[in-house]
């Protein structure tokens, strides 16, 4: 059995309706309606366990998701297309999706800005002057605007982890020790 087989139909789904998504909001030039609409999505979706559940769960019937997800929507004031997208993906049992919906509309958005998208994850949250020179710093490198996801991880103890495509740089506390530890276990 191909175990990539689930995560790559995953990603197909999701990647066309994002798709749909970016077409509808460039065509009705809507594109920062729609980023303010990722971004609210990918917090929620990283803060609420109730919203993980009822994306997930199948023991929310088809309609029970869907006037739930149009609920949670409007709560969060998404735009009309991004609630119709929400209440159609609900109804077609493809809510499941809407992490990697949200990914692909970040990574569309990004190019058709000309930015890159780097995540940030620190031990503790980033002041706004840190996250701006962190942007420009970075924005040398790629050569592009940089726009920075930031989330926290504690266990980082300090330093950072950033994230710029298929680059990753690690200057975590947490790494440094987990190196140094492994080269005791070499040195014995």
């Amino acid at each position: 059995m191909d175990v990539s087989e689930p995560a790559s139909i995953s990603t197909g789904i999701a990647a066309r309706y994002a798709t749909a998504v970016f077409e509808i909001a460039r065509d009705g030039a809507a594109l920062d309606a729609l980023e303010s609409d990722v971004d609210m999505l990918d917090a929620a979706l990283k803060e609420s366990e109730d919203l993980r559940t009822l994306i997930t769960s199948p023991l929310y019937s088809r309609e029970e998701q869907g006037r739930a997800i149009v609920a949670v929507a409007g709560k969060m004031g998404l735009s009309t297309t991004m609630s119709n997208v929400l209440g159609l993906m609900a109804s077609k049992r493809r809510l499941f999706v809407l992490p990697q919906m949200v990914r692909a509309l970040r990574d569309r958005i990004a190019v058709e800005k000309g930015e890159v998208t780097a995540e940030v994850t620190s031990a503790k949250a980033l002041t706004k002057a840190q996250s701006e020179k962190l942007a420009k710093t970075l924005a040398k490198q790629a050569g592009k605007d940089v726009k920075i996801i930031s989330t926290v991880d504690e266990s980082l103890i300090g330093g950072l982890v950033v994230k710029v495509g298929s680059k990753m740089i690690d200057t975590s506390i947490a790494a440094k020790l987990t190196a140094l530890q492994n080269s005791m276990k070499e040195a014995r």
